[in-house]
């Protein structure tokens, strides 16, 4: 399979590890984008558009990132906080006074972002119509009793983060969540990154679809933990709740599923446009727009939560929103912040060495948070420092 693109001196690993992953670990078609100090310096894509079909991955080909868009609403809300507007220690009710309902009056805007909120789940889960309705997925989560206290544990809130901070974007700032990231994220910065897909990007995005992992042996064969594969296959399980709040499945691929904003799951991304985009939060690039201050930085990547995750079980590490390097989500170091999604993609910026990574597939595989093509990326990425 040939790989397509350039590497900077020094790079090369990545460009070996990505071949890798086509004649090893099932990779269909993919991107990777690597910016160091604000220059680009991995710029590789290769295998088909479409998971099921066999025109070919070009550049500005563009996928569904699901969870790693959780990373950009964060952002989102740590920018508004930056400019004054946003108070992470207020009550959520005092930005939306029907959040205060069932036991939430005590939430803290820092909680939802940290997923100490205590509402993975929908007692009554949405359809993938009544989903992309932001009023209709708002109240859901506003009427909805907690599972835990807020703030005094965590777990992944894998789908009702979308209307958590959806709605605290648009009632701050008056605007729906994907103009907002659009007009104050996207277009500053020209990260090639949509959340609400305009008819006009439609034809550049390519099919995503299930992937097996391939049957191999010693570090290429992947074996969840008993517990996990229980907690996903127990009906009743938090877990299986927090990723069922939206029934049945939305499917990736329709026109209307992308043109939705969620932002939890559904931005739509080039590998490019996630690595520019954690590049401008910790520099500038290209000489444009930094998007965080220093102090921004360090509120992303301080951590907030930590130890055994209620919803994905294994331990996780959170910060204001982003995940952080850990045994569930290893990054590039332990300084590092960013996003994977589920099954595949995986985008973080890393301040010490200056590196933003971005990385899409259109083959989601069963992993959660640490799939084996993003992880053997990350490891070239950093070879690729250090040799």
């Amino acid at each position: 399979m040939d790989v397509h693109g350039t590497v900077a001196g020094g790079f090369e690993p990545v460009r070996q590890a990505f071949a890798a992953n086509f004649e090893l670990l099932g990779e269909r078609g993919a991107a990777i984008a690597v910016y160091r100090d604000g220059r680009k310096v991995v710029d590789l894509w290769g295998g088909t558009r479409d998971v099921d079909g066999s025109a070919p991955w070009v550049p500005g080909t563009a996928q569904v990132v699901r969870s790693a868009t959780k990373g950009v609403a964060a952002a989102a809300l740590l920018l508004l906080h930056q400019r004054g507007a946003l108070d992470l220690d207020a009550p959520v009710g005092a930005y939306w006074p029907e959040y205060k309902a069932a036991g939430k009056e005590r939430t803290l805007v820092r909680h939802v972002l940290a997923h100490r909120a205590g509402v993975p789940v929908l007692d009554r889960p949405l359809t993938p119509r009544e989903a992309a309705d932001p009023d209709l997925g708002a109240a859901a989560v506003a009427a909805q009793a907690p599972a835990w206290e807020p703030g005094t544990a965590h777990g992944y809130h894998a789908q009702t983060y979308s209307w958590l901070t959806g709605e605290l974007i648009r009632r701050i700032t008056g605007r729906p969540v994907g103009d907002w990231i659009a007009e104050e994220i996207a277009a500053p910065t020209g990260a090639e990154l949509w959340l609400g897909l305009p008819d006009a990007e439609q034809e550049r995005v390519g099919r995503v679809g299930p992937v097996e992992a391939p049957q191999a042996s010693g570090t290429l064969r992947t074996r969840p933990k008993r517990a996990v594969s229980e907690a996903y296959a127990d009906p009743g399980s938090l877990t299986r709740r927090a990723f069922a709040a939206i029934t049945p499945l939305p499917d990736e691929n329709a026109p209307a599923y992308r043109a939705a904003a969620l932002p939890a799951s559904n931005g739509i991304a080039t590998a490019d446009g996630l690595a520019r985009f954690y590049a401008s939060l910790i520099g500038e690039v290209d000489g444009g727009t930094r998007l965080f201050t220093p102090a921004t930085v360090e509120l992303a990547r301080a951590e907030r939560s930590a130890g055994p995750d209620r919803v994905l079980v294994v331990a996780t590490r959170f910060g204001l929103g982003h995940m952080l390097h850990g045994s569930a989500s290893p990054l590039l170091s332990p300084g590092s912040f960013g996003h994977p999604g589920r099954g595949g993609s995986l985008a973080f910026a890393d301040p010490e060495t200056g590196v933003a990574f971005g990385y899409v597939t259109n083959g989601f595989r069963k992993s959660v948070t640490a799939d084996p093509r993003a992880q053997a990326l990350v490891r070239a990425v950093r070879a690729g420092l250090t040799g």
